[in-house]
């Protein structure tokens, strides 16, 4: 006999479509949401509504902000000269933790990943390469992850960048291979960072 109610049944499936969600996690919120006050519930509803009605993509950068342009691109105290090349716009977000870099940033929304179709055209290339054709871009930082995908990814945008008079870097060691730049502690990031090698 099933005991699990549909309305938790359908629950527990979404929660399993969540990255990083098993079976047992995706159980134990679902415990903790029958449980929890009405209130905070309904609040967490609430702001997942607004989630996508607020957030959206800088049309320069690409990261997640609730203003187009983003406080990043219209910082007047960023260094212009230097742009940070990730994969997600969420790795920004552990970079600016760390208080080492004060450049720009731009997110390419995902990596070349052939075998799961993903190309130069399903990334955030052209952009990218308009803003440094624009002139006063000095240095871009690949930080892609240390992933054979990111790797392939960091030497297709090497290629493609240095012809046009910028110089081009990667992190430095200490971020695991296979990692992602979003889970490594701030003083690891903060090093490789400071330590960039030039490709």
């Amino acid at each position: 006999m099933e005991l699990t109610p549909p309305a938790v049944r359908e629950l527990l499936q979404r929660l399993g479509r969540l990255p990083g969600i098993g079976p047992r996690a995706a159980r134990r919120i679902a415990e903790h949401l029958l449980t929890a006050p009405e209130s905070e519930v309904e609040a967490l509803a609430e702001t997942l509504g607004r989630l996508r009605q607020q957030v959206r993509l800088c049309s320069r950068c690409f990261l997640l902000t609730e203003t187009d342009p983003c406080a990043v691109c219209t910082d007047p105290g960023r260094d212009r000269s230097t742009i940070l090349v990730v994969e997600e716009p969420t790795t920004a977000w552990s970079v600016e933790a760390t208080g080492e870099y004060r450049g720009l940033y731009h997110a390419l929304l995902g990596r070349l990943s052939p075998l799961h179709g993903i190309g130069p055209d399903d990334l955030t290339i052209e952009p990218l390469l308009a803003r440094i054709e624009n002139g006063g871009m000095r240095e871009v930082i690949l930080a892609m992850d240390p992933t054979v995908e990111g790797e392939t990814t960091a030497l297709y945008l090497a290629r493609l960048l240095k012809p046009r008079g910028v110089a081009v870097s990667r992190p430095a060691a200490g971020v695991p291979v296979g990692g992602e730049l979003g889970s490594v502690d701030r003083v690891t990031l903060s090093q490789a960072l400071q330590l960039r090698r030039e490709l």
